[in-house]
């Protein structure tokens, strides 16, 4: 089977902004994962509205592949999951965060010699407030499963 890729999963949002908390709650809830935590090759970090502040934590993992994982305004329904293309990233309105994600994703592809990937998350509302819609809750929960079935993270052998 050989040597695992080493994949850092980067929950990016504000929960006190409702459904803007998504890629928190994905992060969150793969780290409860138990099987998550004995993975040498898996990184799971929950950087709130500001991701660059964990470029050191992702220098020192050295992945392969971060994967961003965030609320994001495609015009679509409710709930709906998208891998954004890292070109289209540019476009994407991300006005909860500090830096633009276009910019993150540029630094970590020069600096860290990784790909950079993001599944984007259509937000229901990002109101203040921590109610996350039924739709943003089902996303969140249908990309972790999903993420586990994959093998990006392991499953246990029962």
């Amino acid at each position: 089977m050989g040597d695992l890729p080493r994949v850092a999963v980067v929950g990016i949002g504000n929960p006190l902004r409702n459904d803007d908390g998504a890629g928190i709650l994905v992060a969150r809830e793969l780290t409860r994962r138990e099987h998550v935590a004995g993975m040498n090759h898996v990184l799971v970090i929950q950087a709130g509205h500001a991701p660059e502040n964990v470029t050191g934590e992702l220098r020192e993992f050295a992945p392969n592949l971060v994967l961003l994982v965030d609320a994001a305004e495609m015009r679509d329904v409710p709930g709906a999951i998208c891998w954004v293309p890292i070109q289209a990233i540019e476009g994407m309105s991300a006005s909860t965060h500090s830096l633009p994600l276009s910019m993150l994703a540029r630094y970590l592809t020069l600096e860290l010699h990784c790909d950079v990937a993001l599944i984007g998350i259509q937000p229901k509302s990002n109101d203040v407030g921590e109610i996350v819609s039924a739709e943003v809750q089902a996303a969140v929960n249908e990309i972790v499963n999903e993420m586990c079935d994959a093998c990006l993270v392991k499953k246990p052998a029962y």
